[in-house]
């Protein structure tokens, strides 16, 4: 089995796999399995390799989770949960090859390296520190910084998540924030920075910051302004950006927002999978939810729009329009 494609017959072997488990197998159930098995000699050569990486002792799982905290459980959950729905997870899976002896490949990823940061937070964590310099550092959940800093430098390495910075003076050492599409540099005292699918947004909440990509294009951003630093270019945002830091109270403000960065916002502090169906990812949505209880939030949003939220466990939530 690849770690990064699935042959057909592989394919089959999970689809049996996840039959099985979604629901009590009956005597017709387990004939269909054995007359599968019986059609070609590969059939039973990818149940068997299936079922041993499944089942093969839990070692690499331990060694894991001491790396990283909750990812090995949450993969032997996905795994093991009773829900048809289940299939694209298992064979995501399969192809990161987190399915036995690919493991090692699972932890190297760019998410389980974040617990190898300098600094971090796990799911539902929020963090503050006090820097060396006397700045003080908070991260949402799910975050990871590294920190270098010496005698001439103070730069922030945001590999993953979000922070805010309040920024102690120190005019030979301006602090820097680097991220996968630019740089931030304080002009001023505090700012909020993001790392978002593909573009970093900063919002300044005193003074100003100096955004810059790698090309050499810069944006001095005011208190009040924020900006999204993209590839292609730095873009301002019109809208007001300052209620993004209500997460260091605990709160998801939000005042005009696609269902699905709602979702996204919440994501961090739920463990498991939520999929948001996209004919209703667009729907506006508007209010101040908790962030540590997403499932009353998620529970209050399915009341004010017309979706329905599915829970299958702990570890899978789809969400899609109300039948």
């Amino acid at each position: 089995m690849s770690a990064r494609t699935l042959d057909s017959i592989s394919e089959q072997a999970i689809d049996w796999m996840v039959e099985l488990n979604a629901r009590s197998p009956d005597a017709a159930l387990l004939q269909r399995l054995q007359q599968w098995l019986e059609q070609d000699p590969r059939h039973q050569q990818a149940w068997d390799r299936l079922q041993q990486r499944l089942a093969r002792p839990c070692a690499a799982l331990r060694t894991l989770d001491q790396r990283a905290p909750g990812q090995a459980s949450t993969a032997r959950n996905l795994l093991l949960q009773p829900t048809q729905s289940r299939r694209e997870v298992l064979r995501g899976l399969a192809g990161l090859g987190l399915l036995g002896g690919g493991l090692w490949a699972g932890w190297r990823s760019d998410t389980a390296q974040d617990w190898m940061a300098d600094l971090h937070t796990g799911a539902g964590e929020r963090r503050s520190f006090i820097l060396d310099d006397g700045s003080r550092l908070s991260l949402n959940s799910a975050s990871a910084v590294d920190l270098l800093f010496d005698a001439e430098q103070r730069l922030l390495v945001l590999r993953h998540g979000e922070l805010v910075i309040q920024v102690a003076p120190d005019p030979k050492r301006p602090l820097r924030v680097r991220t996968a599409q630019g740089q931030l540099q304080a002009l001023g005292t505090r700012f909020l920075v993001s790392q978002e699918l593909d573009a970093t947004r900063v919002v300044v909440l005193e003074h100003s910051v100096r955004a810059s990509l790698v090309d050499g294009r810069q944006l001095d951003v005011q208190q009040g302004q924020a900006a999204l630093l993209r590839a292609t270019g730095i873009e301002p945002l019109a809208s007001e950006q300052q209620q993004r830091a209500a997460w260091l109270d605990g709160r998801l403000e939000v005042l005009d927002e696609p269902l699905q960065a709602v979702v996204d916002a919440l994501r961090p502090y739920q463990r498991g999978y939520i999929r948001v169906a996209p004919d209703i990812a667009t729907l506006r949505v508007q209010g101040v939810f908790t962030l540590d209880q997403p499932q009353h939030a998620l529970a209050a949003l399915s009341e004010a729009l017309p979706i329905e939220v599915k829970r299958y466990g702990p570890w899978l939530t789809l969400i899609g329009p109300k039948r």
